[in-house]
């Protein structure tokens, strides 16, 4: 088929404790052998937690690769075979301690596509519940903020949000909040 590219063979190179990396050897429609080295991730998904009022209830957390702390909406590593929208609803309530009653989906997305197997499972919940506490997982320290979401799109036009699924999933919301207006008017 066109463009598409064949693994020839794989060897695990790496394995660790979220992901897993593979030396690929794949060949190109052309008959070439080239090299693919591929992180494997089990994926992740987000929620925008957006309430009444219409503010985003967002977290502030550590990122050690990153060496700072990062503005982002509340997000989790999925467990082998977790399906997407149960384990963002578990993110909701461990992160910023809610629940929802409207919960839909704002699609995917691969971060890394060129080398990463990740996929990250967007959603929008809507209809919080009262707060309760927080029911972080060991070694899992952040800090809950609640901004508006315009503010927040503003956050994130400017450069101040550098993580990629909380930009994507606040302009996904912001676009389908504009377009639910815009319907009602």
């Amino acid at each position: 088929m066109h463009l598409e590219e064949k693994t020839q063979k794989s060897e695990i190179t790496y394995q660790g404790k979220i992901f897993h990396i593979t030396k690929d050897t794949a060949l190109l429609e052309d008959g070439q052998e080239v090299q693919r080295d591929v992180v494997h991730h089990s994926g992740g998904v987000c929620v925008v937690p957006l309430t009444e009022n219409n503010t985003v209830l967002m977290v502030n957390q550590y990122r050690y690769p990153m060496h700072e702390i990062t503005l982002e909406i509340p997000a989790g590593k999925r467990e082998q075979g977790e399906n997407p929208e149960e384990c963002g609803l578990r993110e909701l309530r461990e992160e910023v301690g809610r629940t929802c009653n409207s919960y839909i989906s704002l699609g995917c997305t691969y971060p890394t596509p060129a080398y990463d197997t990740e996929v990250i499972y967007m959603y929008l919940a809507r209809e919080l519940s009262a707060p309760k506490e927080q029911q972080l997982d060991d070694e899992e320290f952040l800090d809950i903020v609640e901004i508006p979401l315009e503010e927040a799109v503003n956050l994130v036009m400017q450069g101040k949000i550098p993580d990629a699924k909380t930009q994507i999933a606040l302009l996904k919301t912001w676009f389908l909040i504009k377009k639910e207006k815009d319907q009602n008017i």
